[in-house]
């Protein structure tokens, strides 16, 4: 017989359960930074995140059983730089053109529409994966400062789109620190 004295069901029950409530903590903790990690990407990929309609012009096929319909989102990433003199946008625009594309300023914004269409190919088969989006889009960026939108530039070349538009007052980015009370 052993020596060991037998703990009482109330020790053995709370014996029990601390492994339990340390796998419970592990589990929450473990979600709360999952949890945590995607409101990091959602908050970044926010702007980028721009919805795709079926345009007039798009020359998607035909739904079919066999076929999986176009993404009605896409991802259009962009950057918005600012130096002493102008503020220049970079927005990525895969497939399109110049011709895809209208560009206004309104107020303190930068608004891209235009339409991505389907580009039509020999290859015959099902389709198993669909993830390029197409159809007209509106993607409303906003700007930093005031900018001389009649002044501004525009190319696209290798799917990219720049704007150059020409600060209203030219000067160092504005930087502020705020006094805490």
């Amino acid at each position: 017989m052993s020596s060991k004295r037998r703990a009482s069901p109330a020790a053995e029950v709370k014996a029990m359960s601390n492994p339990i409530d340390a796998l419970k903590r592990t589990f929450a903790d473990a979600w709360e930074s999952v949890e945590s990690g995607w409101q990091r990407v959602r908050a970044q990929a926010a702007d980028a995140l721009t919805r795709f309609r079926r345009g007039a012009r798009e020359l998607s096929p035909a739904r079919a059983d066999d076929e999986l319909a176009s993404p009605g989102w896409g991802l259009l990433a962009s950057d918005v730089i600012e130096d002493d003199r102008r503020v220049v946008v970079r927005l990525e625009v895969p497939g399109m053109s110049r011709d895809d594309l209208d560009l206004q300023v309104i107020g303190d914004t930068l608004v891209v529409s235009g339409e991505k269409r389907y580009e039509s190919d020999d290859i015959r088969g099902q389709w198993r994966v669909r993830q390029c989006a197409v159809g007209a889009f509106r993607r409303v960026i906003p700007l930093p400062v005031p900018v001389r939108a009649e002044e501004a530039k525009a190319t696209c070349r290798d799917g990219v789109l720049r704007v150059e538009l020409p600060k209203r007052e030219p000067g160092a980015p504005r930087s502020f620190r705020l006094l805490i009370k």
